[in-house]
């Protein structure tokens, strides 16, 4: 089943590059395979409106990977993946914008040490260690 699924997955993301690589005229770069699939695509869309097409083309693509990629035998039927949004409201999570921050520290809030003073301090405690090593 893994391979169907990868078949199925590499057969829809590639019909999507290549048709709209069809529609930007781009259709003499693509291999000679996509060529061939954007042809039956083009006949069966003479038969049938576009997402019946779409789904038909795919379909051969996925038999058509699912064999080069060591599926054996015919390849197993994946459900057909629906074009519509499923509509749960239950499982949904509502984006908030955070509360923003104050621009000033509270008054009783610790400032932080000035630059002055710690390099005081690193200046003393060198100082305090050279003396101690001589």
């Amino acid at each position: 089943m893994l391979i169907a699924r990868r078949a199925d997955t590499r057969a829809r993301a590639d019909f999507a590059t290549w048709k709209m690589m069809a529609k930007l005229n781009g259709t003499s770069a693509l291999p000679p395979e996509a060529q061939n699939f954007l042809a039956s695509y083009r006949k069966l869309l003479e038969r049938m409106d576009d997402a019946e097409a779409s789904e038909a083309t795919i379909q051969l693509m996925y038999r058509t990977y699912y064999a080069e990629m060591g599926g054996a035998g015919a390849p197993p039927e994946l459900p057909a993946r629906s074009r519509e949004p499923v509509m749960e409201s239950g499982n949904v999570t509502a984006f908030r914008r955070l509360p923003n921050k104050p621009k000033h520290a509270a008054p009783n809030a610790k400032r932080p040490l000035p630059v002055a003073l710690i390099f005081a301090c690193l200046v003393v405690v060198y100082v305090a260690i050279r003396y101690y090593w001589r």
